[in-house]
């Protein structure tokens, strides 16, 4: 299934997209109250599944707002220096440990939602990501069990400001400005997805690719960074896993390329769709 939060007529509301448009499942679901609270129960993803192949669209796509998938997950947990070659481009070696850091909920936006290149800074760079959605919670996962956790895939949009990313040793401040991370524009569930290691990440800016990447190739795969991070927090229903960026980032190239007002940039995953976003200055 593709999973989508949206709002329509004013009310927020999840379902799934088809061929034919959107089916709701807020309704269908009685006591469900968000799409996170679906993911966490196997049962209910099963019995929506059920709904959705035996129901007709009730309106079309282009007729809701999308949120961003999960609307508020209770931790966005990224991945810095995951691709081989981007670790390279940025002059750095994969370590023994992953690179961790963390992004608000609240920096969140949807497919088609304007990134907004902040008032503070013209270094407004692209990152295309896999992010990972997670469905069943827990603490201490073996590498072995992980996949077990994963409720689907979406596409993200690490956007960063990279003057302020350096501004410390700490750089999440420069991954935390508003409506700066991406998502969407639905979760395709895991179970569409036979190897995600076969999935492979482009980025287009106005069109153009400047990145491109493999899931195979990440330094640390899904189940290795599933298992490290749940060692200090356990993992809850909803909470995200932003997988890292391929090279081809925009302040290494020659001259840098940063986001400016006017440009889109779109983050492609096959077997998942197109993020798809504008950017606009910061009123």
């Amino acid at each position: 299934m593709k999973l989508i939060s949206y709002h329509r007529a004013g009310q927020a509301h999840f379902g799934a997209v088809t061929a034919n448009g959107v089916v709701e499942l807020t309704h269908r679901l009685n006591g469900v109250p968000d799409l996170a609270a679906l993911l966490a129960d196997n049962a209910l993803v099963a019995q929506a599944g059920q709904l959705v192949a035996a129901a007709k669209a009730d309106y079309a796509l282009d007729s809701v707002q999308l949120a961003p998938v999960i609307p508020r997950p209770g931790k966005v947990v990224c991945v810095g220096i995951n691709y081989v070659e981007h670790a390279a481009e940025a002059g750095r070696k994969v370590g023994q440990y992953p690179v961790i850091f963390q992004r608000y909920s609240e920096t969140l936006l949807a497919h088609e939602a304007p990134l907004l290149r902040p008032k503070a800074s013209a270094d407004f760079d692209f990152e295309a990501e896999l992010a990972v959605v997670i469905g069943k919670g827990g603490a201490h996962i073996d590498p072995a069990d992980a996949m077990e956790h994963v409720a689907g895939y979406t596409c993200f949009n690490d956007a960063s400001v990279r003057d302020w990313q350096f501004h410390t040793h700490q750089y999440g401040m420069g991954k935390n400005f508003a409506a700066t991370g991406a998502i969407g524009p639905w979760l395709v569930t895991a179970d569409e997805i036979a190897d995600y290691r076969e999935l492979t990440v482009t980025g287009l800016l106005n069109g153009e690719r400047m990145q491109h990447g493999k899931l195979s190739e990440l330094a640390f795969d899904i189940p290795a960074l599933i298992a490290y991070i749940s060692k200090a927090l356990p993992w809850n229903p909803g909470d995200i896993l932003a997988t890292g960026t391929p090279s081809g980032i925009g302040f290494k190239r020659t001259p840098p390329v940063f986001l400016k007002a006017g440009d889109r940039y779109e983050v492609v995953i096959s077997q998942i769709g197109t993020l798809s976003n504008p950017v606009a200055d910061e009123a």
